[in-house]
Parts: structure tokens; C-alpha cells; sequence
């Protein structure tokens, strides 16, 4: 039996942080959606370097240093619950992409697999009466789009994480695994040949498609893989300057190095 502490998200629980983002947007702030998010978290799953909520919540959110305080550059939670709320669900589903990723599988029919949280908006709009459609000359976005753009916002913003080893085979590895993921955040040019929100409805994805997400979703398994074993960047080195032989000991006594320590 899980706890609602270590569960997977579950659908009730994507609309509880869709509706906390909206209260975000609300207060002024210029706030992604869920799936944009869900893209950058994956990616700071797989970063080299575990970034710490104080690093990328200002770069995601554009949330202040603290949750309960009004910033003049930023947007922040209506309150503490709801900050704590929403950085529950925020582990909940770290830990479910950490441990999908880190699960052996064969197929991504595989229940354990890793699901990126994808929606078909132009799905959604094609299986709306007319009348309902929203109105406006801003194009949806592609399926998967908003999720990669997510992704690669974080290999930039950390791109110091993700420069590449030295090692030619897995340097050719990690620029490969990212071109796959960043075909996805251009638009979908082919032609639509089924509709992933109602399979009643005019279609709005393309066969090509499906092949680029379901690929991204391997090159992320990669790219997991890599980083992990890689571990974290180690700092270099830096040797302590020595002494001068006439210059004083370091250790105080008042005495020239050479006649000190340096003898």
C-alpha cells in the first residue's frame, strides 16, 4: 500500500497543479503550463548535478526567494500550504520519473515505463462543437512541444551540467539523445492521422510524430543513463601557492620559510 507521499500522481492530482499554476498566473506572473514543466523536471532528473528548488524555481516560475512574500520581479504563491502543496506534488512525480527511469524495460507498453505528461491540444479543440472553439490567430502548440521546450530550457539554463565529456562516443551519445528530444519543439508538419484526446474527432497528430515522441522518450532513458553514471562534475584541483624561501612562514612563526617549515 503506497502513501499519498510516494504515489504516482494521479489524474485528480495534474488538475490540483493546473489549478495552482492558474493561481500563480493570476497574481500577474508569466506562468508555463504543467507539460512545459513536467518536460524541465524530467530534465533535471537526468542533469549531472541535482539543482536545488532555491535554483530553478526562480527559472521556471519566476518565484521570489520565498513563497509567502511579494516580489516586484516575480510571482509567488497565494500562501505557504499552497507553496508546500505544490512542491509535494513536484516530489511526488520527481521520484516517480527518477525511479521509471531507472527501471529496465523493453517496451514503453511497459507499465513502468516513463509517460511524459503530454496532452493533444489540438485534439482536444478539434473534438469541441465549433461554437465552443477558442478564437484567435495564436497557433497551439504541436503534441509534445510544450514538454520538450521544457526540456531544453533546462540544458540551457544549466548548460554547464550538460556540456559534454571528453570521451568522443559518449559525447556523440548525449548530442544525439538531445537532437531526438529536440525535434519535437518544431511544429508538426506532417499530415494528422489520429486524434489522442477523442478517436472520434477530426485527427491532429501525425504518424511522424508519434515516432519523434516515442524516440525522445528512449533518448531521455539515455541520457538518464549517461549522467548517472557520469555522477556529478568534480571540481578541479588547485594546489595551495608554496611559499617564497625568504618569504615569511605561513605557520606565523615570524621565521623566513626556508628556515622554518621550507627546511
Amino acid at each position: 500500500m503506497t502513501t499519498d507521499s510516494d504515489s504516482a500522481l494521479q489524474a485528480s492530482d495534474f488538475d490540483e497543479l493546473d489549478a495552482i499554476l492558474d493561481e500563480l498566473a493570476a497574481l500577474g506572473g508569466d506562468v508555463p503550463p504543467w507539460e512545459y514543466l513536467d518536460g524541465a523536471l524530467t530534465a533535471l532528473v537526468c542533469t549531472r548535478r541535482p539543482v536545488p528548488p532555491a535554483e530553478w524555481l526562480p527559472v521556471l516560475l519566476g518565484t521570489g526567494p520565498l513563497p509567502t512574500v511579494p516580489h516586484p520581479e516575480g510571482v509567488h504563491f497565494p500562501n505557504t500550504a499552497r507553496y508546500e502543496r505544490f512542491m509535494a506534488l513536484w516530489a511526488r512525480r520527481e521520484a516517480e520519473v527518477r525511479q521509471a527511469l531507472g527501471t529496465e524495460v523493453g517496451t514503453l507498453d511497459d507499465e513502468r515505463a516513463y509517460h511524459p505528461e503530454v496532452v493533444d491540444l489540438r485534439g482536444a479543440v478539434a473534438a469541441m462543437p465549433e461554437a465552443e472553439r477558442p478564437s484567435g490567430d495564436e497557433p497551439l502548440p504541436s503534441y509534445a512541444q510544450a514538454w520538450a521546450e521544457g526540456f531544453f530550457d533546462v540544458v540551457e539554463q544549466w548548460a554547464e551540467e550538460w556540456t559534454p565529456p571528453r570521451d568522443k562516443e559518449t559525447a556523440r551519445w548525449i548530442a544525439e539523445a538531445l537532437e531526438t528530444i529536440g525535434a519535437l519543439t518544431d511544429d508538426d508538419r506532417g499530415v494528422p492521422t489520429q486524434n489522442l484526446h477523442d478517436e472520434e474527432a477530426a485527427p491532429s497528430v501525425s504518424d511522424a510524430r508519434l515516432d519523434q515522441f516515442y524516440g525522445a522518450v528512449w533518448a531521455v532513458y539515455e541520457l538518464y543513463r549517461i549522467w548517472t553514471a557520469l555522477g556529478p562534475r568534480a571540481e578541479p584541483l588547485r594546489q595551495a601557492a608554496t611559499p617564497g624561501r625568504n618569504d615569511p612562514c605561513w605557520c606565523g612563526s615570524g621565521k623566513k620559510f626556508k628556515k622554518c617549515h621550507g627546511a
